[in-house]
């Protein structure tokens, strides 16, 4: 894999070491800084020509700086003629933005998308987007890659028995992803009806389906951003009579008073993984943070052969 090369930006280097070790490569030698006045530079400190490159870089908070990072570097790859670009985007900011569920709101995914590709990405290498439907927003192939098996594998580990659990879909837009976990996990299926009244508020209404007293409540998400929805269906699984709550989630945001709901909510663990940074303010003592570098460096691997990437999506 000679002609590999990896680069990283700065929102999740840890990430990208953790991909080259599993690759057995070095990090490829980029310098990106600001200018005084704030603006991205960027320039590739190696040669590239011919190359296929990877650029790691989720574009989670702070997104805008993040996004315009990542075009910087595609824009300077594609500049020293690196034969392919691809844009590995473990977290796909603006994500939530994918629709017009109202008059005079932009489809800011679709603007996104379309920003990466004419900046020369040639295919996005993405986990867990928030709407699937985003992979039809890019006018270039998109690998989307599932961090289930990751969590999964971990509460399997764990060692619940099927007749204890029950699998909890926080509301009718996650019920897919809850299925997809009860068929691997065992269990039943409960779904929490959710009704949102603003970006930032929502309201649990009830439970549908699924036994809940006296077993573990296995809750999961795509992200945990504010908190605010997931320890609402947290606190109506206690209300219910669950004996255990456990939280899981692919992208763990954490802003907007996270930490703080996650440490008030009655929870025995929360399972998240590294696909945007995790700092050590946030690290309590419910949380175990996953990694997702050897899926993402086997994905990075397929890709670069030209072999099949499907087997990984489960």
């Amino acid at each position: 894999m000679d002609d590999l090369k990896i680069f990283t930006g700065r929102a999740h280097p840890e990430l990208a070491r953790k991909v080259c070790d599993y690759l057995g490569l070095p990090v490829g030698r980029a310098i990106v800084g600001n200018y005084p006045d704030g603006e991205i530079s960027c320039k590739i400190d190696e040669d590239i020509r011919g190359r296929d490159v990877f650029i790691i870089q989720p574009t989670c908070p702070p997104v805008n700086d993040n996004l315009i990072e990542l075009l910087v570097m595609v824009d300077s790859c594609m500049r020293a003629s690196a034969d392919r670009i691809t844009a590995v985007m473990p977290y796909f900011g603006y994500a939530r933005q994918d629709r017009k569920d109202e008059g005079r709101v932009p489809i800011t995914a679709k603007l996104v998308a379309n920003m990466i590709t004419r900046a020369g990405t040639s295919r996005v290498l993405a986990m867990d987007l928030h709407a699937a439907q985003i992979q039809g927003f890019f006018d270039i192939p998109v690998d989307h890659l599932y961090a289930a098996p990751v969590i999964d594998d971990h509460i399997k580990a764990m060692n619940f028995s099927d007749d204890e659990l029950v699998v909890v879909s926080p509301d009718e837009g996650s019920i897919k992803r809850a299925v997809a976990h009860m068929v691997r996990l065992g269990g039943t299926l409960a779904i929490i009806d959710k009704r949102r009244s603003s970006a930032e508020k929502t309201k649990q209404a009830h439970v549908i389906g699924g036994k809940i007293e006296g077993r573990i409540a296995l809750i999961f998400d795509d992200m945990i951003s504010t908190g605010g929805s997931i320890c609402g269906a947290a606190s109506m699984m206690r209300s219910a009579g669950a004996r255990k709550v456990y939280l899981a989630a692919t992208h763990g945001l954490l802003v907007g008073g996270a930490i703080e709901r996650l440490q008030n909510a009655q929870i025995d663990g929360i399972f998240l993984t590294d696909t945007v940074p995790i700092g050590e303010e946030k690290r309590i003592p419910q949380l175990t943070v996953l990694s997702v570098a050897p899926l993402l460096g086997e994905a990075i691997k397929r890709i670069h052969r030209n072999e099949s990437v499907s087997r990984l999506f489960g």
